[in-house]
């Protein structure tokens, strides 16, 4: 299959949306030989934070000499960025040719009456074909929405079960209190591996703890009082934490010192699984790991910033870093979500810090909010807002309207953090 094959393939079995449970992945595995059985996994679960946490251990695990897989959800850049191995994208070839494979397994299970696996389940599938076949030392899995029911709980247990700050978001399936999401994301945790949480609220922190407890799991949790003596900045920020003086991180944002904490306890904790890090590496992959779209410089004078903000903990997070790092500075946003998120409360945490926002419909996406309808939301309570038509527009007005000491920020979903970055003059890794 070519690459637009496999790209029209996904799009003609997308229908399915999100079906959670693991009968369908299992019997897809199980058509395919279970290469995930021949893997070592680090399971990646959280509300937000996954793909910055999954970042900086691939990074660093790189750095010590291992042949690191990753597998990340949703993607920036690219379809192939979703499948990587020592930090590059599955090449087309081994997409077409695993996928091939998958979807031939799909069309029995078909014939033989079972349903047709979902586009995130063949794509998992595909991914653990790809990391066997490249011999990966270890494979860097993150959740895509849950983490009981998610097709990637189909791995047997990992070394080290990763949960990253866990708040509410899609709620339609994961639950309606924060101790039921908890629940769900703690579902990646299972007998024999280690787990290591972020700090947690109360009812998420009991929920994992007990899980942990009831497996027989060593559990250690980010203590975010014990990381010290933290200096902030847009382009390096450094900390000290774990036994570890003068840590430092090359992305921005204030939330992304704890996210390196935890990424920290979980490298510690894979040392004793096997996969011991020199401390020099451990720095190295610290200060070298690059995760676009969570407070992402893009240009400055003035300064574009694109962040992937998209439920209420994430908002939260952002109006900190944006009123940390730009005190008295005059700030206009490009702001588009999904229909389906709580984006009311996302104005309500956001709108204070902007002199003027620009609303967006993200592109390619039934699920996204209309510019006009986002704007009529945003009118209740900011008197500066603008339906524009095209991510383009916007970033010409936004710059149309800023100064060179105003900030632009473009935020409120990370489906189209990956062509604001390209549109605002960024860059892609390949």
């Amino acid at each position: 299959m070519k690459e637009r094959e496999v790209k029209e393939y996904i799009e003609s079995i997308s229908g399915r949306g999100i079906v959670p449970g693991l009968g369908s992945i299992q019997e897809l595995c199980r058509r395919l030989n279970a290469p995930q059985r021949s893997l070592k996994f680090v399971h990646v679960a959280g509300t937000n934070g996954k793909g910055s946490v999954s970042a900086y251990m691939s990074e660093a695990l790189k750095c010590g000499g291992y042949r690191v897989g990753r597998y990340i959800s949703p993607v920036i850049f690219d379809y192939r960025e979703r499948i990587q191995s020592g930090g590059r994208y599955i090449t087309k070839e081994a997409l077409g040719r695993l996928m091939e494979q998958v979807k031939q397994a799909c069309d029995e299970m078909v014939s033989e009456g079972m349903p047709q696996p979902t586009a995130f389940e063949v794509e998992t599938a595909l991914g653990f074909l790809y990391f066997k076949e490249k011999k990966c030392d270890i494979v860097i899995l993150e959740t895509g929405m849950g983490g009981l029911l998610d097709a990637t709980n189909v791995i047997d247990s990992p070394l080290l079960a990763v949960i990253t700050s866990v708040s509410m978001d899609h709620m339609r399936f994961l639950g309606n209190t924060l101790e039921e999401i908890a629940a769900q994301k703690a579902g990646i945790i299972k007998t024999g591996c280690r787990v290591v949480s972020a700090g947690q609220q109360p009812e998420a922190a009991g929920v994992i703890a007990e899980r942990a407890a009831a497996l027989g799991c060593s559990l250690s949790m980010v203590d975010n009082s014990r990381i010290t003596s933290v200096k902030y900045g847009l382009e390096r920020q450094r900390f000290c934490y774990g036994g570890f003086s003068g840590l430092e991180i090359s992305l921005a944002g204030k939330y992304q010192i704890e996210n390196a904490a935890l990424a920290v306890e979980a490298l510690k904790a894979l040392g004793e699984q096997g996969f011991p890090l020199a401390e020099e590496k451990l720095r190295q992959g610290l200060k070298q790991t690059v995760w676009a779209g969570r407070f992402s410089i893009v240009g400055k004078k003035p300064y574009f910033i694109v962040d992937g903000a998209h439920n209420e903990d994430g908002a939260k997070r952002f109006a900190e870093s944006v009123e940390f790092y730009f005190t008295n500075k005059r700030i206009i946003y490009i702001m588009g979500v999904l229909k389906d998120k709580e984006y009311e409360k996302m104005i309500a945490l956001t709108h204070g810090l902007a002199d003027q926002i620009l609303t967006v419909k993200p592109p390619d996406s039934q699920r996204a909010l209309p510019a006009y309808e986002l704007a009529k939301e945003v009118a209740k309570v900011h008197p500066n807002v603008t339906a524009v038509d095209s991510l383009e527009e916007a970033v010409e007005m936004g710059r149309l309207l800023a100064g060179r000491e105003d900030v632009i920020i473009a935020f409120g979903t990370l489906s189209f953090a990956g062509r604001m970055i390209r549109i605002a003059g960024g860059c892609r890794q390949a």
